[in-house]
């Protein structure tokens, strides 16, 4: 039996849309102002893709080619595509069939996962399956959301948080011990609704009344959402740095979930990490869902060295959370 290797990330691309929209432009639209926005979430602007005739897959696709491209690998040789979003461009055709075409992957096929902001975390140890049992050789793990497309412009409680953005990794296996060590991962049914869009799907189609009542949009109980949200990811990253043996001073990076920086502080808090070891984006970009790691690894990938210890963490709708333990593989 041929011996099982590692997956690790060979390369990192990214794509974020232009125009931006700053805190002082959401006092001039919503009930708000810029110190409160900064002080309870740390977020000072976000990026929205205005052009109508672009969307998650145009992100997608862009953050792809910038990694094979870094890579020097042709899009023929991928094998899988996984996209991670919660804003596809259709309910069906999957959003990673339209990248498939885009970038010219004729050899690949490819499949949606939604589990909102766990949604990379997700892509990623389902994309390390792939390579780890030998089924695959190069998979790609986007992680791609145009938030603005769902997001109530009139609620000031949401409209803060969101922008739009796309990440994305290659997955090959690993020439040495460096790659994905170890993933824990956890769902808990929200039936109460606390985050979701409430209509869409099956349950709610798109009627009059669901337009109407702007059921199309994220809602969100912030209150119950923080509180789940601290808790579960500092929980799982004490998890898996249990399961690992490994202590704060083992850890070069926390690669979190951008979505408030007080339930990062609060994470890094949990793994007795300094503030300078954990990556934070928050402030350029919101929250961007299944966007955020990617985003954060290729905005410090010149900052990683061969052999880093990474943990990755996230929390999202459904209840979704989990981590990732991983060796960066790069110089």
């Amino acid at each position: 039996m041929a011996e099982t290797k590692r997956a690790g990330i060979t390369a990192v691309g990214h794509f974020l849309p232009e125009d931006k929209l700053t805190n002082s432009d959401l006092e001039k639209m919503v009930d708000t102002n810029d110190e409160w926005i900064r002080t309870r979430t740390g977020i000072k602007e976000r990026r929205i893709l205005k052009d109508k005739d672009k969307a998650t897959a145009f992100m997608g696709a862009e953050a792809a080619r910038e990694a094979l491209e870094q890579r020097g690998v042709d899009a023929e040789e991928i094998d899988v595509i996984i996209m991670a979003t919660v804003t596809p461009d259709y309910l069906f055709p999957a959003t990673a069939c339209l990248v498939q075409e885009a970038i010219g992957a004729s050899n690949a096929y490819g499949f949606d996962l939604s589990a909102a902001c766990s949604g990379f975390l997700y892509a990623l140890s389902t994309g390390a399956n792939f390579i780890e049992s030998g089924q695959a050789r190069k998979v790609l793990v986007i992680g791609s959301d145009k938030m603005s497309s769902i997001v109530d412009y009139s609620d000031r409680s949401t409209c803060i948080l969101f922008g739009d953005g796309a990440g994305a990794v290659l997955l090959e296996a690993s020439e040495d011990e460096t790659g994905i060590i170890d993933y824990i991962h956890h769902t808990e049914g929200d039936t109460n609704g606390a985050l979701c869009q409430p209509a869409g799907g099956s349950m709610n189609p798109a009627s009059e009344d669901t337009v109407a009542n702007r059921l199309h949009f994220i809602k969100q109980d912030g209150r119950a959402v923080f509180k789940k949200a601290t808790v579960g990811m500092a929980d799982v990253v004490a998890e898996i740095m249990e399961e690992n043996n490994l202590a704060a001073d083992d850890v070069a990076w926390l690669v979190p979930h951008q979505a408030n920086l007080r339930i990062i502080d609060a994470t890094a808090n949990r793994m007795g990490l300094d503030r300078e070891k954990v990556m934070v984006n928050i402030d350029r970009y919101g929250n961007t869902t299944a966007a955020t790691i990617p985003l954060c690894l290729y905005d410090w990938k010149d900052q990683l060295n061969h052999g880093d210890n990474l943990i990755l963490a996230a929390f999202g709708g459904g209840y979704t959370w989990g981590s990732i333990y991983m060796k960066w593989g790069g110089k």
